[in-house]
């Protein structure tokens, strides 16, 4: 029991002793102030959503006299304000803003927000906050194409055209095209505001297409994120051209297998004409020995001489027995003559379808025309002299000419009227 006792007086001694110790204050210890001591916007919202019908309209608060600050949006969308004395942020969202581009749906704007001491610079706070319009009407996007719905063009033409979007509630984010007939574009074509470049190559339009023309449809099809979809076509009538710069080949070409023809045409007649030339010339030896043999028989038989007399009665006889010998060495054929005359003609013709069809420049509109009629009538005379043989002979042009316009030949092939 006096243990105990001595633990009590203890204790009491010690409470005693530390009482006063807690209600005496320390002189040396500062008072401290719980009030805001830095610049704080107290009620920031981080995250704003308008439809577009309705209308903003939220007061910023700080922990300090507004009176002393002024406040300002960086980067703000268009249409939203605030109020630089009280804080007031307004906006009242219209729907021409959004049809005309100027802003977008379902987009976070990020809009810097900030307050600054009149008197102290250095004295500011600079957030931000997110502002996002949203809109229950779906208005959908539209494909614009630069040009209108019905072209009309010619093979080897291009045509270019941008492709537009009038977006709406959700804009398009890919273009695709396809159509009924090959047609690639030149330029790449994946987005809004892309080209599409196309040229129309002269084979487009084929021979059996009604009234020489092809109908390409071109099919634009966009897409959003939704995988909805607007499409814009554009019909292209395509009529037929011409190539010029091949078909100036392809004329040439032909020009120049007629003229390879005439040089031919030109060796053959001169093979015909000399061998016509070889057998008058013999026919004529042949015809002045039997006239000198006829002429001496007659000298002879009016000779005194019995032996002259003789003679001369054989000479005729002699003279009669070269008409088949003539006739066995250098027939008269008509045909020869025939046949000369016919290669001569045919050169005539063709060299006068060259000179009457020569094209005007590079783009003579009746180069089709020409060149048909050229074509048509060297086939027709290779048709027609099919039996004439080709000389097989070093075919020299000059010397051909020369003897085909030489005088004598002339004259001897001329028509003569009566």
């Amino acid at each position: 029991m006096g243990i105990k006792k001595v633990i009590i007086i203890i204790f009491i001694f010690l409470f005693q002793f530390s009482a006063p110790a807690q209600t005496t204050p320390d002189s040396t210890q500062k008072a401290v102030n719980y009030a805001d001591s830095s610049l704080r916007i107290r009620n920031i919202n981080p995250y704003f959503t308008l439809h577009v019908d309705s209308t903003l309209r939220y007061a910023f608060e700080i922990n300090k006299d507004q009176s002393q600050y002024y406040w300002y949006l960086k980067n703000s969308p268009v249409g939203l304000k605030i109020n630089k004395d009280n804080g007031v942020l307004t906006f009242k969202a219209e729907k021409s803003y959004f049809l005309s581009g100027k802003l977008k749906y379902d987009y976070e704007y990020k809009v810097k927000i900030g307050i600054q001491n009149l008197n102290n610079p250095d004295e500011r706070i600079d957030t931000s906050f997110i502002l996002l319009f949203y809109n229950t009407e779906i208005i959908p996007s539209k494909i614009k194409p630069t040009v209108t719905s019905t072209l009309y063009i010619e093979e080897g033409d291009t045509i270019n055209f941008k492709l537009q979007c009038d977006n709406g509630s959700f804009p398009i984010e890919e273009i695709t095209y396809f159509s009924n007939y090959q047609a690639k574009s030149l330029t790449p074509v994946a987005k809004c505001n892309d080209e599409f470049t196309w040229f129309a190559p002269f084979d487009f339009v084929k021979d059996g297409d009604k009234d020489r023309q092809k109908l390409l449809e071109i099919y634009f099809v966009g897409i959003n994120k939704f995988s909805n979809r607007d499409t814009a076509i554009i019909h292209i009538y395509v009529k037929e051209n011409i190539n010029y710069p091949q078909r100036v080949m392809e004329f040439e070409k032909l020009k120049q297998d007629v003229m390879n023809y005439i040089v031919q045409l030109k060796s053959s007649f001169r093979v015909v004409d000399r061998k016509l030339k070889r057998t008058k010339k013999t026919r004529t030896g042949f015809d002045l020995g039997s006239a000198a043999t006829g002429l001496g028989g007659t000298v002879f038989s009016s000779l005194p001489n019995d032996n002259q007399k003789t003679a001369g009665k054989i000479l005729p006889s002699v003279g009669v027995a070269l008409v088949p010998v003539k006739e066995a060495t250098a027939p008269n054929v008509s045909s020869d003559q025939n046949t000369a005359s016919l290669i001569r003609n045919s050169i005539k013709r063709l060299e006068y379808l060259i000179a009457d069809n020569t094209i005007v420049g590079d783009r003579d509109p009746e180069i089709l025309n020409k060149t048909k009629k050229l074509k048509d009538e060297l086939k027709q005379m290779q048709i027609q002299l099919i039996d004439i043989p080709i000389a097989d002979e070093n075919l020299n042009s000059k010397e051909l000419d020369e003897y085909f316009n030489n005088p004598k030949v002339n004259k001897k092939y001329r028509v003569k009227h009566k």
